[in-house]
């Protein structure tokens, strides 16, 4: 499963849709002004929520918050950085599940592995748009609302560091 992103979704009171490979829309990401904390949604075609996404107010370190039902699925926060790569950790709310994000995000160029396997990879590499970049949902059998709710956290938090907010 492939889906295109646009770059500029990660601004807060815009609305984007995400598409699949044959150009159809798939989701929406409904940014939310004027909150405390930074937050969006990802919904369905018809408009139903799927997932809420929103910035944890009070963390020691810039943390985001993937909730679905009311109901938490899962936190991403920053896991460790080195000079050419960025580390994210997503701790699954079952406790014992956690995802690896790693890569060069601020390029566009990260892949998400569960156990050392490879579950997405969301790069620009391959696109010839300038203002978007794919997730490319590796396992069939992948919660693909979930990875795309993951990607708009680990870019927002690397966007947010890199300008110093």
């Amino acid at each position: 499963m492939r889906f295109l992103v646009r770059d500029r979704l990660l601004a807060l009171g815009d609305d984007y849709w995400i598409e699949d490979d044959r150009g159809e829309k798939v989701y929406l990401v409904d940014g939310k002004a004027m909150r405390l904390r930074d937050t969006f949604e990802l919904k369905d075609t018809q408009g139903r929520v799927l997932i809420d996404i929103h910035q944890k107010m009070f963390a020691l370190r810039d943390t985001m918050v993937i909730e679905r039902d009311g109901e938490p699925l899962a936190t991403v926060r920053r896991k460790r950085l080195s000079l050419l790569r960025n580390h994210y950790r997503v701790s699954l709310a079952d406790g014992r599940t956690e995802l690896d994000v790693s890569g060069k995000i601020l390029d566009r160029e990260f892949a998400v592995e569960y156990d050392g396997e490879l579950l997405a990879v969301i790069s620009r590499r391959w696109l010839h748009v300038r203002e978007t970049y794919g997730v490319d949902v590796v396992r069939e059998d992948a919660d693909p609302a979930l990875l795309i709710a993951v990607t708009v956290c680990v870019i927002h938090l690397a966007e947010k560091e890199r300008d110093g907010d």
